[in-house]
């Protein structure tokens, strides 16, 4: 079994194994003609039940040959042009080859003595984001398993800024967010003790940015009430609508009432390296923390996220000082331990990825993929706004559309709920095209979430063509069981 360990003596064998996977990759990737296959839970659970993980294979090829038929064959493939769904994007070549080092290698970020060269190259990288954000030279931050990872440790830094001396009641804390930001605002909010009723929603304007005159309203009544205004959450590119609250407003009113400012940019952040729109993330350097995904928006393979700070000191809210592992001395010694800024102990050097990227393909390489991606989103506006078989809610402001199929005939509310719901199911078990699917006002709506430079307006045109299709479909079996 020693034969299976990677050293020096198996290097060759490595090199064989590897490359066969890459090969079988590459080859699948190359004869890809749609997203999906369309395979259903049902159909797929058994081929995985009937393997017996007590009797190995013994070979990596036999493996790759199993893998195939649990795994590569019904996978869904994101590099695909008509995979429009989630916030999931192609993924760069500079990546993948960063992403195969960092593997092989296998440091763990934690500590200095497990990493070396890697703790520099993400101190490096922090750097090099804070100074995108406009941030200032006592800014700092680490990388982060995702976006809900780093609005966690956000928050956290938040409330132990804001909390009472005695640190006990933390009922009078409140976090500020708008209708549209991402649930992890909620989640983190119960997980930090605070209740999810600790949060106050804020409504959103026409074109789903948070209203600033009605967060001025509500962090007034807060104050009147007696309680603490902890933390404004601003959203850089919502989930659904890809908008981006008004940054400059909420700095003002974060600074006029004491509050800690966290901009999730965990979509949005790709306009940090936008030639053409980073002045859409005009009044982020104003923040106190910020969330970034690098593998939305900077191509990058998950995972790989940051949260970064204006005030590095900061951060010591989540230092902990193990006598095995980071011991207080090596404070005193300059040692630089990023397990002192993280809530993960053992963490990959996903920061290699982004580190390889910009060393081949340079910021601007990857900003030019996502403005893109954001004309690309223009116009298929353009398309929906033209297209009276759709209802389109708003312009976008980066790739995201929402929209929603309206039959010439009318019918019910509901009814058209349903034919939307079963025009997006009907299209995921055909493989054709993948889109995502969201409620706005508590109608169901559908969703292009765009992020593949290589997806085109005629794609997003026959993916239209193929919703109203399986939606009039619906409708008129229904129409003939009524």
């Amino acid at each position: 079994m020693r034969s299976h360990l990677l050293n020096d003596t198996t290097a060759e064998s490595y090199r064989r194994s590897v490359t066969e996977g890459v090969e079988r990759v590459a080859d699948k990737l190359a004869a890809t003609r749609r997203p999906f296959t369309g395979v259903t839970a049902a159909e797929l659970a058994p081929v995985i039940d009937a393997v017996d993980l007590d009797r190995p294979l013994g070979d990596a090829s036999a493996a790759l040959d199993e893998l195939e038929s649990v795994y590569l064959r019904d996978a869904v493939y994101f590099h695909h042009p008509r995979y429009l769904g989630h916030l999931n994007c192609p993924v760069v070549i500079p990546a993948l080859l960063g992403e195969a080092v960092l593997s092989a290698v296998n440091s763990s970020l934690d500590t200095w003595d497990q990493s070396a060269g890697g703790t520099l190259i993400e101190r490096k990288l922090i750097d090099w984001t804070n100074g995108r954000i406009g941030f200032g030279p006592g800014a700092d931050g680490v990388f982060t398993s995702g976006g809900s990872q780093s609005n966690l440790q956000a928050l956290l830094l938040a409330r132990e800024e804001a909390k009472p001396a005695d640190g006990r009641d933390l009922s009078k804390l409140r976090i500020f967010s708008s209708e549209c930001s991402h649930f992890s605002v909620q989640k983190s909010a119960g997980l930090l003790g605070l209740g999810q009723d600790a949060v106050i929603s804020i409504p959103v304007d026409r074109n789903k940015r948070m209203q600033s005159v009605v967060l001025a309203a509500e962090l007034e009544a807060c104050r009147a009430e007696g309680l603490v205004p902890m933390a404004i959450v601003a959203t850089a590119g919502t989930t659904d609508f890809g908008s981006i609250d008004p940054l400059p407003e909420i700095a003002a009113l974060a600074d006029e009432y004491g509050a800690w400012m966290h901009v999730d940019a965990a979509y949005g952040c790709g306009l940090l390296a936008s030639p053409t729109r980073r002045h859409l993330l005009a009044g982020i350097e104003r923040a106190d923390s910020v969330t970034v995904d690098f593998h939305k928006s900077f191509f990058q393979p998950v995972s790989s996220s940051a949260i970064l700070v204006r005030d590095g000191a900061t951060l010591r809210h989540a230092t902990y000082h193990a006598d095995y592992l980071n011991p207080a001395r090596t404070v005193a010694e300059r040692i630089p331990n990023q397990v002192d800024k993280s809530l993960q102990t053992t963490r990959r050097f996903d920061a290699l990825k982004l580190w390889m990227t910009l060393r081949v393909m340079g910021a601007d390489g990857v900003g030019r993929l996502f403005d893109e991606v954001c004309d690309l989103a223009a116009e298929g506006f353009a398309l929906l706004a033209a297209d009276p078989r759709y209802d389109v809610v708003v312009e976008p402001q980066i790739s995201t559309l929402v929209y929603r199929y309206i039959p010439e005939n009318a019918t019910s509310p509901e009814e058209i709920d349903r034919a939307n719901l079963h025009a997006r199911k009907a299209l995921f078990a055909s493989g054709e095209a993948v889109v995502a699917g969201t409620k706005v006002d508590g109608r169901q709506y559908l969703k292009f979430t765009l992020l593949n430079p290589e997806t085109t307006a005629a794609d997003i045109a026959a993916v239209l063509d193929l919703i109203a299709g399986y939606a009039e479909q619906y409708l008129g079996e229904t129409l003939v069981h009524a």
